[in-house]
């Protein structure tokens, strides 16, 4: 491979191209039950709407789109995110054969993102917003080399579309396009880029783009910001010197976290020669430092300041995008021999295109032997295909106890409304002559203990939108076996029928 490569140094897309083809077939094959992210795509892809959440909405725009295409199915979903990721790995590709002479280099560069565990390993195995930020990241930063390089109209249109696009992907990104363009300003070069008047035409892309969902947001304030907040700052009213000390271990974790394994291979793989070109730099490394510096300020300042006490490795990800093609520069720049280091990083980023999958795989089909079940393990579609058969009508929707369990469902059940709290801003009009389906859940058959009473907050919301409905029948329940499960190995699902009487949706 590594003497074809050197040959034919563009191979490498075809290459990555058979990778991620050889995900959606594997994904494929696996039990049509659904990890957290994937389930929240299906649920939530039945409306399209301005906003869903705290995550903006273009992979949920994205993920409607391609179940009208597809149908609502695991194809769909695997189809547009490795779709999305091969488009992604392929831009910084492009971006890194048009800087690096070196095309060995380049190769490295391009395949470099899978030394990257929160994108490599993490973007297949449960991602969706973060995976429109990977290729918004991959989109800017080409648009920027353009517009640096030889710039144009359409390179300037190119990185505006990718900031619109970014910033209604996951408002994170935004740390990436303002951190360059502050560093930028420090180079008279790049800072003529800033002031070409052909940037009002990357802020036009960007300002249509983004504006319908801004207008939501505003409006919305609470309800896109609530659990964001929650998830950054330290509510355990222990003080502030305790919520800077959080903050500044937070960070350090997720820096550490997210480019320790790429830096400790290249640093293994070149030893001296990385040690040495590290002291190296053109203006597209010092670019990307100034970039760093300007990010990193700015979360310190967000520690400091603003409360912030838990910073997540994966937000990072727009940030350590460039870290594979920075790391090729320098050595090209510091000389570095590159033809033994070469074979051993393609056999290590190929070895880790075949344990991507492969953990993927092993770790549902073996389930049953290790006993540590995993979400594609659980049996939502046994079990919603058995109530749905025993029913005696179709019901008027389906209300699930927390969105994992709803999304899995639509999957099997995608001609029903299907409802749950965690969607609650979302109520359509259902028939009054038919009753609704409520399932939830609670363990495995050992779990004889758990009450089967319907949870407080699927009773709520019933309550809420549906309050003339009354309980048909008892609470039942059904033991389904795992996929890939052990012998006697079930999951436990509680449901209840309801009459809806006449619907009197919430306001």
């Amino acid at each position: 491979m590594s003497d074809l490569l050197e040959r034919r140094p563009h191979f490498v897309f075809v290459l990555l191209f058979a990778f991620f083809a050889l995900n959606v077939v594997l994904r494929v094959l696996l039990p049509p039950s659904l990890e957290l992210d994937e389930a929240e795509q299906m649920f939530v892809s039945q409306w399209l709407a301005l906003g869903y959440s705290n995550q903006p909405p273009f992979y949920n725009w994205l993920q409607y789109g391609a179940n009208a295409v597809l149908g609502v199915s695991v194809l769909s979903l695997s189809l547009l995110k490795n779709g999305m990721l091969f488009v992604s790995y392929l831009l910084l590709g492009l971006t890194a054969f048009g800087m690096l002479r070196d095309k060995r280099l380049a190769v490295i560069a391009s395949l470099g993102l899978f030394m990257i565990s929160q994108i490599g390993y993490g973007a297949q195995r449960d991602l969706t917003h973060t995976v429109a930020v990977i290729f918004s990241s991959s989109l800017f930063l080409y648009g920027l080399f353009r517009t640096v390089d030889r710039p144009t109209g359409f390179s300037y249109l190119l990185m505006g579309l990718a900031i619109g696009v970014g910033a209604i992907s996951k408002y994170n990104f935004l740390l990436l396009p303002g951190s360059v363009f502050l560093a930028a300003l420090w180079d008279d070069g790049l800072r003529r880029r800033i002031f070409d008047r052909r940037i009002l035409l990357a802020a036009l892309a960007t300002l249509l783009i983004i504006i319908p969902h801004a207008i939501w947001f505003v409006e919305n304030l609470d309800h896109a910001t609530s659990r964001t907040l929650e998830k950054l700052t330290d509510n355990s009213g222990t003080g502030t010197v305790h919520q800077v000390l959080l903050g500044l271990y937070s960070l350090t974790e997720a820096l550490v976290g997210v480019s320790s394994l790429i830096l400790l291979i290249f640093a293994a793989v070149f030893g001296r020669q990385m040690f040495t070109a590290l002291r190296t730099g053109n203006r597209w490394t010092r670019l990307i430092e100034r970039t760093w510096i300007v990010a990193f300020l700015a979360l310190l300042g967000l520690v400091l300041f603003f409360g912030v006490s838990e910073i997540r490795d994966r937000w990072l990800i727009p940030l350590v995008m460039p870290l594979p093609l920075y790391l090729c520069l320098k050595l090209e720049e510091a000389g570095a021999d590159t033809s033994k280091p070469f074979r051993i990083l393609l056999g290590i980023a190929l070895a880790i295109m075949v344990i991507i999958p492969s953990v993927l795989g092993l770790r549902v089909v073996t389930a049953g032997w290790t006993g540590n079940y995993q979400k594609l393990n659980v049996p939502y579609g046994p079990m919603i295909n058995r109530l749905m058969a025993e029913a005696p009508v179709s019901p008027a929707a389906i209300v699930a106890g927390d969105g994992q369990l709803a999304g899995t469902i639509r999957l099997h059940v995608s001609d029903v409304p299907i409802l749950a709290p965690a969607g609650q801003q979302f109520f359509p009009g259902i028939a009054a002559d038919r009753p609704i389906l409520v399932i939830w859940r609670s363990g495995r058959k050992v779990d004889l203990a758990s009450s089967p009473e319907m949870p407080g907050n699927v009773a709520r919301f019933i309550e809420r939108n549906l309050p003339d409905s009354r309980p048909e029948g008892l609470v039942r329940h059904v033991d389904v076996p795992y996929h890939y499960g052990a012998p006697g190995d079930t999951n436990r699902f509680y449901y209840q029928w309801m009459d809806t009487g006449t619907q009197k949706p919430s306001p």
